[in-house]
């Protein structure tokens, strides 16, 4: 096989992944997803979708089988989870949809999983092999020679590490610690029979009260509902997602009203997450190898935006390999430079926003006057950065 035949690699098969894949193909590559997982999929529950990650659905050519899938909020809402008072409102009607060009969803994780997986089995030029954990990667001119952990070798173009929170491609080139927030997430997913009347709401809705928040919004066409909550762990936490314990979760959240407090007596199971991010770095691409996603800017999830920007990567990097003929240095640099600011701005509004979610004493009284009596227009304004982001307007201008 020539150079010229050769895939790129993408280590890792998740969102991420997947997306890179699909823009990759655009750009007219053969690419190989190697995954550790012994099949392609995902988990998780619900996640919410901005305009810009319909955006770069569109882009990537599976705008209409992402829309098919979502469901679509009427607005996005804050309540204080102590007394009930209504904090925030932003309509995500008619007037967000015309100032933004796409609407604000919901979303199961999976289901946007499955709209990449099925985009990228559609070309015909995605292979995959799963059970298998790159364990290192060497490059030299022509491309990179990825290892896995039973020393079978992959020889390809270029390698994007996609590989996740904990990826082993940012290890081998980055190698920074992980910043463990203490925070603790518990997910659930809940049958509409058995979600409370009076919370089913067709919002994405946010309860925020002292070091901890709960979240909850309409999946798969109203028949599910998403469950998230979150709170400041007493224990040291460990980086990581394990079966969650309904006992530890009901011992949390004392002082919250009762209306917000049936969030948590519902589930039957948890799977809960000890979160955390990493510091912004300002260079992730080396050579022939570069990183996308969590594996380039973890973090936590107080923006709702992690997978929107693995999505928006992914688009950007094949705008950059397109403007610069398949060049993969040029276009691995340009594309890192078109994405540290904004990945890095995510990163550090999310820690801020974590902040202003689980405000407690007078910080707690000064959030609740943030956003008193502004319009929805205001709301937009400040959300212009976030949500304006497009295909045209994602490559970093020299």
């Amino acid at each position: 096989m020539t150079e010229q035949q050769l895939p790129v690699i993408v280590a890792g098969g998740g969102i991420g992944g997947l997306a890179a894949a699909l823009a990759l193909v655009r750009q007219g590559f053969q690419v190989l997803v190697l995954e550790q997982a012994a099949e392609i999929g995902e988990i998780g529950a619900g996640i919410q979708l901005g305009p810009n990650a319909f955006h770069a659905f569109d882009a990537l050519g599976v705008g209409e089988k992402a829309r098919g899938r979502a469901v679509y909020t009427d607005e996005m809402v804050m309540h204080d989870a102590l007394d009930e008072t209504l904090v925030g409102r932003i309509p995500t009607g008619e007037a967000f949809r015309k100032r933004f060009g796409n609407p604000y969803a919901v979303i199961h994780r999976v289901d946007v999983h499955l709209s990449l997986l099925e985009g990228a089995q559609e070309t015909g030029r995605v292979e995959f092999r799963t059970s298998t954990h790159v364990q290192r990667v060497e490059q030299d001119a022509n491309g990179v020679t990825v290892y896995d952990q039973h020393g079978n070798a992959f020889r390809g173009v270029a390698l994007i590490g996609a590989d996740g929170v904990k990826s082993v491609v940012r290890t081998q080139y980055v190698n920074d610690p992980a910043r463990v927030t203490g925070h603790v997430v518990y997910r659930a997913v809940i049958d509409k029979k058995d979600f409370p009347e009076n919370l089913q709401w067709n919002a994405a809705s946010i309860w925020v009260g002292p070091n901890c928040h709960l979240v909850h919004y309409p999946l798969r066409g109203g028949e599910q509902y998403n469950v998230v909550v979150t709170f400041h762990s007493r224990e040291k936490e460990e980086w990581g997602v394990t079966e969650g314990s309904r006992e530890e979760v009901q011992s949390y959240f004392q002082g919250i009203c009762p209306k917000a407090r049936q969030l948590i007596d519902l589930p039957k199971s948890w799977k809960r997450w000890a979160t955390a991010d990493r510091e912004p770095i300002g260079q992730w691409s080396f050579g022939r190898v570069t990183l996308l996603g969590d594996a380039a800017h973890p973090t936590t999830q107080y923006m709702a935006q992690g997978a929107c920007m693995a999505l928006e990567d992914a688009v950007t990097l094949g705008e950059a390999l397109r403007v610069n003929g398949n060049d993969f240095e040029k276009a691995f640099d340009l594309y890192q430079r078109s994405r540290i600011a904004r990945t890095a701005r995510i990163v550090l509004s999310s820690r801020e926003m974590g902040r202003i979610y689980h405000a407690k004493g007078v910080e707690r009284l000064v959030r609740n006057d943030l956003w008193k009596g502004r319009t929805p227009e205001r709301f937009y304004d400040a959300m212009e950065w976030l949500y304006g982001w497009n295909v045209d307007n994602c490559l970093a201008k020299d």
